[in-house]
């Protein structure tokens, strides 16, 4: 039987593991207590209603919020306690955070790439122009560019660092269905490809049967449900994820009896 190499000892089981993960703003908890991790090559969704805490926890996981209590680790590392470690694998993607519009796309590139430390950084940024078809577009302003091609832009930018954790919210939100579809199989496609791990939320019950291996169900802060995203529904007696999802925004305690 063989030794398992010293880089597969050390590699932590989890890209991502949250434990009792809260987030108070005075009497109105958003977050509360929340457990989950994200696998190596797994996608997982994060579904909810509007305001059941899917950003906030997105957030926070990002650093850009400060828990009230709880722990999120990324990669083993304790984001709470070496932040700039954590994050460094890390980056996000999402519809209503497009990059700045007056810069080009290369030079948005260029811009993220810096911050993130890319070695190679003009070798990385052509690799990615190609792998998102988007060499026509490099010296546009991102800010004349269609949603769908935004888009693109935003995950190349996402993708600059090589991340082991991808966030994602709602990231095909206003796309039109062909262009959706392209953005969700380069999604499955980095997913499938290396040992990263994506956190991805959606409204979109379709996607998130199509994309994810596995789904969170959030309610006013707290995860209700989890499991496989196409058999979920009948294991609580209803007919399709859309449907569940309903039955988790309208009457989450209805679940209790199913």
């Amino acid at each position: 039987m063989m030794e398992p190499s010293s880089t597969q000892r050390l590699a932590p089981p989890k890209v991502l593991s949250v434990q009792a993960l809260r987030k108070q703003y005075g009497a109105t908890v958003a977050v509360d207590g929340i457990s989950f991790d994200v696998g190596r090559k797994e996608i997982v969704g994060l579904l909810g209603p509007n305001g059941a805490g899917k950003t906030t926890t997105l957030n926070m996981v990002l650093g850009v919020l400060e828990p009230t209590s709880g722990s999120i680790h990324i990669e083993g590392v304790n984001l709470a306690k070496r932040r700039a470690q954590a994050l460094e694998r890390t980056n996000f993607a999402a519809v209503y955070a497009p990059l700045p519009g007056n810069l080009t796309v290369t030079q948005n590139l260029r811009v993220f790439g810096l911050i993130y430390g890319v070695k190679g950084l003009s070798e990385r940024i052509e690799a990615l122009l190609t792998q998102y078809d988007l060499q026509r577009f490099r010296d546009v302003k991102c800010g004349v560019l269609s949603s769908g091609e935004q888009t693109r832009v935003a995950l190349a930018k996402a993708m600059l660092n090589q991340p082991q954790l991808l966030l994602l919210d709602e990231p095909t939100a206003s796309l039109d269905p062909a262009t959706a579809r392209d953005i969700r199989a380069r999604i499955r496609d980095f997913a499938a490809r290396g040992s990263s791990g994506v956190l991805w939320t959606s409204h979109n019950m379709y996607e998130v049967e199509e994309v994810c291996d596995r789904v969170l169900f959030v309610s006013r802060g707290k995860v209700l449900l989890e499991g496989d995203p196409r058999k979920l529904p009948h294991e609580h007696g209803k007919a399709t994820l859309e449907e569940l999802f309903i039955t988790v925004a309208r009457e989450p305690l209805a679940l209790e009896r199913i």
